[in-house]
C-alpha cells in the first residue's frame, strides 16, 4: 500500500503535467487498486468518456498498466496504477544526465520518450528532425536509427509491454496460500503492483529486440563509430524472420519506451560509487572509479556490479598514475573496497550494492534520531538495528555503558514516537518467576521513514508551484523570486536522492 504522502505527491505530479481530472483517476487507482472502468466512474462520480480518455493519458505515459481478469464467470479488464512509474517523473532530469554521460547523441531521443511515453520509430524520428535548429544539418533516419538501436542494446529503451494480459490476483492469491509452508521466494514477497508488471513485460529478446538493417542500410553504417553495435544486434536473441517486413513493423508499428529499471540501476550504481568516496584511502579513488567504470554491462544484477581486472587496468591507464599500478595492488584494493572475486573467473570482481544501500538507509535513520534525541538515542538505536532481535533493558546498559536512568527515559521516547517495540519477557529467577522488557526496532520504522520523505517532497513542490504562479501573475521582486524557486528546486533534486535510496534502490 501506497503512504498517504506518497498519494498526495503522485497525484501533485499527475496533477502539474496533465491537469487535475487525469490526476483525480490516478488517485482513485492509487487508493483502491486495481478496478474495472464503472468502479472507476461511479466511485469518482465522473462521465464514462472522461475517466476513459483519462485512463488513455495515464497508459500511454506508463502511469496505469491495464490487465484481463475472471469475475464470475466473464472476463473483465481492470486497471492498476504503477505508482513508481508515476514518482520517475520526479527525476527525468536526472534520467537525460545518465545518457548525457553514457550515449551523448541519443539524448534527444530519450527526452522524446520521456515527455511523450510511448512513441513509435518513426514518430521519434520525425520529432527528432523537427527538434534540429534551422540553419543546422538534418541527420539522416539511418543515423538516427543506429543512436536508437545503441540505446535498446545498452537496454535504456524497450519495447511496450502487452497492453492487456491476463492475471488472475484471486488464482495468484491461492497458489502462494498453498505454498506457505515452503520457504519463502522473491516472487512470493512480489506486490500485486510488480505482479501485473512481470505479467505485461514482454521476453527479454522481445523486450530488447533492435530494429533490424537492411542490407543497404548497413552497408552504410560499416564505417560509422558505433557499427559495433550493428554487428551485435543479435546477442538478445532477436527473431528469425524477414528483415524487411519486420523493419517496417518494427519502425511504424511497434511501441516503444524508457526502460526506468535501467535508469535506476544507473543512479544506484552512481549513488554507491559517491557515497564511498569520501571515505576512501589515499590513492584509492581512481581504481574505485574504475571499476565502475568498467563494469560489464551483461554481468550486472540489480544488486550488484561486475567488472573484470583487466578493463579496470585499462581505465586506470587513462588516468594520472594509473598506468603504474599492478594487478596485484589492484587486487588488494578491490578487497579492502569489499569487493570479491566472482565463481566464474578469479578475475573479475563483483560488488555488492544491496549491502551498501542497506547500510545508507540505517545510516539515514540513525542521522535522524540522533538529530531528534541525541547521541544517546543513536547509540541505542543502532544497537538495536544491528541485533535485529529483541534485547534486554538490562543488556543495553551494558553493551552501551550508558546510566541507566538515561537508557530508560530514551527507550521510551523512541517507543512512544513508533521507533522501537518493547514486549515482556518471563525467566525462572529462584523459586518463583521475574519479567524482564526487551526492545527491538519496529518494522515499520522504515515505512514511517519513507512516508516522512514523500511529505518533505510535497511540502517542496507545493513551494515551488507557489513561486511559480507568483512569477506568472507578475512581481516586483521577480529575480528574488526567482533565485528562491531555483534553491528550492535544488532542495528538490538533493531530496530526492533520498527517496530513491528508501523506495527505488
Amino acid at each position: 500500500m501506497v503512504p498517504q504522502h506518497g498519494i498526495l505527491l503522485a497525484m501533485g505530479l499527475i496533477s502539474d503535467h496533465f491537469g487535475p481530472l487525469v490526476a483525480k483517476v490516478c488517485d482513485c487507482l492509487l487508493r483502491h487498486g486495481a478496478l474495472q472502468l464503472p468502479e472507476i466512474v461511479r466511485r469518482l462520480k465522473l462521465p464514462p468518456g472522461q475517466v476513459k480518455n483519462s485512463l488513455l493519458v495515464l497508459i500511454q505515459h506508463n502511469c496505469v498498466q491495464a490487465f484481463s481478469s475472471t469475475r464470475g464467470n466473464r472476463m473483465v479488464t481492470l486497471y492498476l496504477a504503477i505508482f513508481d512509474n508515476v514518482l520517475h517523473r520526479l527525476r527525468f532530469s536526472k534520467f537525460i544526465s545518465v545518457i548525457r554521460a553514457d550515449i551523448p547523441e541519443s539524448e534527444a531521443l530519450i527526452e522524446g520518450l520521456l515527455q511523450n511515453g510511448r512513441l513509435t520509430f518513426d514518430q521519434l524520428v520525425g520529432r527528432t528532425i523537427s527538434k534540429v535548429p534551422e540553419g543546422t544539418i538534418r541527420p539522416a533516419r539511418e543515423e538516427i536509427r543506429i543512436n536508437f538501436n545503441r540505446l535498446v542494446y545498452a537496454r535504456y529503451v524497450e519495447r511496450c509491454p502487452k497492453p492487456e494480459p491476463s492475471f488472475d490476483p484471486l488464482g495468484d492469491e491461492q497458489s502462494t496460500s498453498a505454498r506457505r509452508r515452503v520457504p519463502k521466494t522473491a516472487e512470493e514477497v512480489l506486490s500485486l503492483e510488480q505482479k501485473v508488471v512481470n505479467t505485461a513485460n514482454l521476453s527479454d529478446p522481445e523486450r530488447f529486440s533492435e530494429i533490424p538493417y537492411s542490407v543497404e542500410d548497413a552497408s552504410k553504417t560499416n564505417d560509422c563509430p558505433h557499427n559495433a553495435v550493428v554487428g551485435a544486434k543479435r546477442k538478445h536473441g532477436a527473431f528469425e524472420v524477414d528483415e524487411e517486413l519486420n523493419s517496417n513493423i518494427a519502425e511504424n508499428e511497434v511501441l516503444w519506451r524508457v526502460n526506468f529499471d535501467k535508469f535506476i540501476f544507473c543512479l544506484k550504481k552512481k549513488f554507491c560509487a559517491d557515497r564511498k568516496k569520501p571515505k576512501l584511502k589515499v590513492g584509492t579513488h581512481p581504481i574505485w572509479e574504475s571499476f565502475f567504470e568498467a563494469n560489464l554491462a551483461d554481468r550486472d544484477t540489480t544488486n550488484s556490479v561486475t567488472s573484470s581486472l583487466n578493463g579496470i587496468s585499462e581505465k586506470l591507464g587513462q588516468k594520472e598514475g594509473g598506468a603504474a599500478m599492478t594487478f596485484d595492488h589492484i587486487t588488494r584494493v578491490l578487497e579492502d573496497l569489499q569487493c570479491t572475486t566472482t565463481s566464474e573467473d578469479p578475475k573479475e570482481f563483483t560488488f555488492d550494492l544491496r549491502k551498501m544501500v542497506e547500510a545508507c538507509t540505517n545510516e539515514e535513520i540513525e542521522s535522524l534520531v540522533k538529530k531528534k534525541y541525541g547521541q544517546e538515542a543513536f547509540t541505542i538505536f543502532r544497537l538495536l538495528v544491528t541485533q535485529g532481535c529483541a534485547v534486554e533493558t538490562d543488556q543495553i546498559i551494558d553493551t552501551t555503558i550508558l546510566d541507566k536512568q538515561i537508557v530508560h527515559s530514551t527507550l521510551y521516547k523512541l517507543w512512544n514516537d513508533g521507533y522501537i517495540d518493547t514486549e515482556k519477557i518471563a525467566s525462572a529467577a529462584g523459586t518463583g518467576y521475574a519479567q524482564f522488557f526487551a526492545w527491538r526496532a519496529r518494522n515499520t520504522f522504515r515505512e514511517q521513514f519513507i512516508d516522512n520523505l514523500y511529505h518533505a517532497a510535497l511540502n517542496l513542490r507545493q513551494m515551488v508551484n507557489y513561486i511559480a504562479e507568483l512569477l506568472v501573475e507578475g512581481s516586483k521582486d521577480e529575480t528574488k523570486l526567482r533565485n528562491r524557486k531555483n534553491i528550492l528546486i535544488l532542495a528538490l533534486t538533493r531530496h530526492d536522492d533520498s527517496l530513491m535510496l528508501f523506495h527505488d534502490f
